[in-house]
């Protein structure tokens, strides 16, 4: 990790720019994306079937919640105005802002398995209307890590199947996604 971490600078500049006024948020924030990058970059390490490009996942995972602070989530220490379910592409407006198209594209779409305009309407949810599901293996595998930890419980990496309990309320192309993610990162 600490290979990943020197060339990344720029990644933790550009946290405390956003949480410098949110110390809470910001230590969960850190410790939050640190173990979806070290989940990530493990299961793409010991698997010769995928092929990613290793730095950016690191840099990805650790951004792909910037948006928090923007967003009504006072137990994570985030006092914004938005829904916690717009993270993501708020995170995702961040980050172009700066530059960073790619880990854009990360932070918009790892909500859930991803979101689709049927899934945005269906749901009536409080997000731009367009696809934002994950297309590259890159972007797939951090979602597919992400789901292994949650912010209120920080420390403690769920098993799959409880990742599959979890998200079992949002239906069957949930969990046929997870399972495919879980053969395509763990073989």
């Amino acid at each position: 990790m600490e290979r990943f971490q020197e060339k990344s600078s720029f990644v933790f500049s550009l946290i405390d720019k956003y949480y410098a006024v949110f110390p809470k948020a910001k230590t969960i924030l850190l410790q939050h994306s640190f173990l979806v990058a070290k989940k990530a970059l493990s299961m793409s390490l010991n698997n010769k079937k995928i092929c990613v490009d290793e730095q950016f996942v690191f840099e990805a995972a650790m951004l792909h919640d910037i948006g928090i602070f923007l967003t009504k989530a006072p137990d994570l220490g985030c006092n914004g105005e938005f829904s916690y379910i717009c993270h993501g592409f708020l995170g995702a407006d961040l980050l172009r802002q700066e530059g960073l198209e790619r880990h854009a594209l990360v932070c918009e779409r790892h909500t859930g398995v991803g979101l689709s305009i049927e899934d945005i309407k269906r749901q009536q949810l409080p997000v731009p209307q367009r696809d934002m599901r994950p297309i590259s293996v890159e972007e797939q595998l951090i979602c597919f890590a992400d789901k292994f930890f949650s912010k209120t419980n920080p420390t403690k990496e769920k098993s799959f199947e409880e990742v599959k309990l979890s998200l079992a309320r949002f239906g069957e192309y949930t969990q046929v996604r997870l399972n495919d993610w879980n053969v395509l990162f763990n073989s």
